[in-house]
């Protein structure tokens, strides 16, 4: 017969990761609604996502087994299968992100990058404006603040659709995923998979991706 056990899953790079993106996003979003004084704050708060996203991206292929996108981006076909026989009773499990889970935080990087990215350029025609919008016209600049605006409401949506499926697991199929990004811990049939965070290259990643985006924002 054998045993379930709780093994350590996500380093705790990835889980603070994944909870400084979420106060960032939440922080960005009620600043900008404030607008004045708070823009100031806003645009920091995109540098953060900016510098956060950069991380993952580095994280994914240097970081640890279950935060490597070779892990968990997996073909279309794998992808269907899965999404195909999400509530059958033998339904497949994953140690790390599913394959519907995967691709998800693949779109809500690549929206968040996009998302911080056009408010470099951006203005509200009024005192606000990016630190690059020096480097594009007036026009363009104005052209890149409705995309900014857009790009948010896609975030939204993107967002809504990982609360949706975090829901679905968390709830409708008991997987713990919201104790494992607290604890890093997520149910086995082994202990032998246990990762370890390594501090020193997170550290150093870490580092690099802040480092990129103030001389990105310095230019």
């Amino acid at each position: 017969m054998s045993s379930t056990h709780s093994t350590l899953t996500w380093d705790a790079f990835i889980r603070l990761f994944h909870w400084l993106l979420v106060a960032c996003i939440s922080f960005g979003w009620w600043s900008g609604e404030q607008g004045g004084e708070w823009m100031e704050w806003h645009m920091r708060s995109g540098y953060a996502v900016l510098a956060l996203v950069m991380f993952r991206l580095l994280w994914g292929f240097t970081g640890t087994p279950f935060a490597r996108f070779r892990q968990f981006v997996r073909s279309p076909l794998t992808v269907w299968r899965y999404a195909n026989g999400l509530w059958r009773k033998d339904a497949s499990t994953y140690q790390g992100h599913n394959p519907l889970g995967g691709w998800m935080v693949v779109a809500l990087l690549l929206l968040c990058s996009a998302q911080a990215g056009t408010g470099l350029f951006a203005n509200d025609e009024i005192f606000t404006e990016g630190p690059l919008v020096a480097l594009v016209s007036y026009d363009l600049s104005v052209e890149i603040t409705r995309w900014h605006r857009t790009l948010f409401d896609l975030l939204l949506a993107a967002i809504a659709l990982h609360l949706i499926g975090v829901a679905t697991h968390q709830w409708g199929k008991k997987e713990p995923l919201l104790q494992a990004m607290l604890h890093g811990r997520k149910p086995s049939q082994s202990n032998d998979n246990s990762v370890a965070t390594p501090w020193l290259r997170g550290i150093l990643v870490a580092a690099i991706a802040a480092t990129s985006v103030w001389a990105l924002i310095s230019l």
